[in-house]
């Protein structure tokens, strides 16, 4: 039976994450008794920087960044399975978006490494948002509010424009 062109992102999502996953576990083989945490906080700083090139083409430097920054992280979420959105309410300067359920969550979990899930998405919004904030000339940076590895109910985090 053919497959829908939905159910073939699915399953290559689900392929994207699991290679990972099994690109850490090539490392703990090749590295016995290093902590795979620096190199999944390096492979996410990498994934940041690819990221920007790809938002960076998005945004349109006539109109407030924060929005459109904002946007491109909830639509890349969606598009990848996770659930998002923008809470509303905020500013041209000032967002929260929310993740209430993240796969990646749940494949952390399984390969016992939740300690590192957090992290990692700090450090992939972390780059991303100071490769963008350096080509707009604008200083944004993030705060994160809650967070699903940390046992709460969503991931919130705020997206500021400082300057």
């Amino acid at each position: 039976m053919p497959y829908s062109l939905e159910q073939k992102f699915k399953a290559l999502c689900q392929i994207t994450r699991a290679a990972h996953f099994e690109w850490r576990q090539t490392f703990i083989a090749m590295n016995p008794g290093a902590d795979p945490k620096e190199a999944v906080l390096k492979y996410w700083e990498i994934v940041g920087h690819d990221t920007a090139k790809a938002y960076i083409k998005q945004i349109d430097p006539q109109k407030p960044i924060v929005p459109q920054l904002a946007k491109a992280i909830v639509d890349s979420s969606l598009a990848m399975g996770e659930t998002a959105r923008i809470i509303p309410g905020g500013s041209d300067n000032e967002l929260h978006f929310e993740h209430q359920d993240c796969p990646w969550l749940k494949w952390h979990q399984r390969y016992d490494a939740a300690d590192e899930d957090r992290p990692g998405c700090d450090k992939w919004l972390e780059t991303l948002i100071n490769d963008i904030s350096k080509e707009f000339g604008v200083k944004l940076i993030f705060e994160t509010l809650s967070s699903l590895p940390d046992g709460q109910d969503t991931c919130e985090r705020v997206l500021r424009q400082v300057d």
